[in-house]
């Protein structure tokens, strides 16, 4: 599982459908999160990426220093599903994403860290899972992280 983490100060994803815009997550300080799923990945890597997310140190305290996590700021997260996290672009002008998992697998997976995060007290706001959606950020900082769970197991 791949997370591209982003501090915000704000973060919106509208869903954008038959010409329509509709809003379906907004949050002020924290997380905009994009989430990739690939095959092999299960319940435990949900749950790393949660814990891990929960726990990042990345906010200033008082001296400046990224001592805080999202939890000590009372911060949110606005979790997107990404599956062209997975894309590989190495060979011809068109990526592939047969290392992306398939739908549902991706869902349910995303699903639960939208479980995980919220155990650990965070508000959690998402889009749509395989909707076309736009993404609106200010990343503060510039402060961006990736995790792979995969890299550590």
């Amino acid at each position: 599982m791949r997370a591209v983490i982003q501090k915000v100060t704000h973060a919106q994803v509208d869903i954008i459908e038959n010409g329509c815009r509709d809003t379906s997550g907004k949050i002020d300080n924290g997380f905009m999160i994009l989430l990739g799923v690939t095959h092999n990945d299960n319940e435990a890597d949900a749950r790393y990426i949660a814990d891990k997310t929960a726990n990042l140190r990345i906010f200033e305290d008082g001296n400046g220093k990224l001592n805080l996590s999202l939890k000590d700021v009372g911060g949110s997260v606005l979790l997107v599903s990404q599956f062209t996290l997975y894309a590989d672009a190495r060979s011809g002008r068109r990526p592939s994403f047969s290392q992306a998992a398939p739908a549902a697998q991706a869902d349910e997976l995303y699903q639960r860290t939208v479980e995980y995060l919220r155990g650990h007290g965070l508000t959690v706001e998402t889009g749509h899972f395989q909707t076309h959606m736009q993404v609106t950020l200010c990343n503060d900082g510039p402060v961006t992280l990736l995790l792979d769970s995969q890299k550590l197991f």
